[in-house]
């Protein structure tokens, strides 16, 4: 059994989890990371994706958030997420709001560096919507 550590995922409206985890499986911003106990030293930001979560207990829960950061420690870690909301609470409505929004901001962008920005974005939402929704 893999050793434990702390985990608490906290969004601007709420603490969704704070809990003992084996492991937390993170949308880093160099890519798909997962932090286990003792975990070196590492803060990062988070690209939108999911969150798995891997209880103490043996359970799993998947959670999207919108960007944010991690913060790693080796007793714990501490994502603070733009947004976040537990997969199974998702609708598809919203995504589609969300998508509809970033395609309005990259065709009002003003200058090339915040349009690149907006599609960015508008394809890690694109990429998010086909990895958590049926079609």
């Amino acid at each position: 059994m893999a050793e434990s550590f702390q985990f608490d995922l906290v969004s601007p409206e709420r603490l969704l989890v704070s809990e003992q985890v084996e492991s937390v499986i993170i949308p880093g911003a160099e890519g798909e990371m997962t932090v286990m106990a003792k975990h070196a030293p590492v803060m990062t930001t988070i690209q939108p994706g999911v969150v798995t979560v891997k209880s103490a207990g043996g359970g799993e829960e998947r959670y999207v958030v919108f960007g944010g950061f991690a913060d790693i420690l080796p007793s714990g870690c501490t994502l603070l997420a733009e947004s976040a909301v537990a997969v199974k609470d998702i609708d598809r409505a919203d995504i589609t709001r969300r998508i509809q929004e970033a395609k309005e901001d990259a065709a009002d962008a003003e200058d090339d560096e915040t349009r690149t920005k907006a599609e960015q974005f508008l394809h890690q939402l694109t990429t998010l919507e086909g990895a958590i929704l049926p079609a």
